[in-house]
Order: structure tokens, then sequence, then C-alpha cells
């Protein structure tokens, strides 16, 4: 394993801790939300609504983010797994 690998597995370690920290931090604040509403439905649903949204927002964004930095990183290093090289067409005949 070289250095870079390292530290690769580092970021990736706690970038899912900040997102699920987060997570749960946005959970937490919608639940004590709406036992503090005391049965008001219609505000219920919006602070649910709200913490969905921002829960599925901020996942999908770390993971998007994380998929092209492994694509950038892979194309970066020349290391395509799986796919032979790419051959050069022949020269057209006159």
């Amino acid at each position: 394993m070289k250095q870079d690998d390292g530290l690769e597995l580092a970021r990736a370690r706690y970038g899912l801790f900040a997102v699920l920290a987060g997570n749960l931090a946005i959970a937490g604040v919608a639940v004590v939300g709406v036992w503090r509403l005391h049965g008001d439905k219609a505000v219920a649903v919006g602070v649910l609504t709200a913490a969905f949204t921002a829960v599925s927002s901020m996942t999908t964004a770390y993971l998007g983010i994380k998929a092209v930095s492994n694509t950038a990183r892979s194309i970066a290093l020349g290391t395509n797994r799986g796919q032979a090289p790419a051959e050069t067409p022949a020269p057209p005949t006159p």
C-alpha cells in the first residue's frame, strides 16, 4: 500500500464520518422539533420534509464528489481497471 492510498483511505473515512455525523444531527434536530410541536401535523410534515431533503442532498453530494474524485484519480494515474488499452486506428490506405 502506497502512502497516497493511505491518504485516500483517510479522506474517505473522515468524509463519510462527517456526512454521517451531519445526517444524525439533522435527524436529531428534526425529531426534537417534531416532539416540541405537540401534534401540529402540518408543521411536523414541513419539518420532516426539510430534514429529509437536507439528508438526501448532503449524502448525494458526498457520493457524487467521491465518485468524480475516484474517476479523476484513476484517469490521472492511468489505471483503467478491467479495460483493454485503446488501439490506435490504422491510417487509411490511398
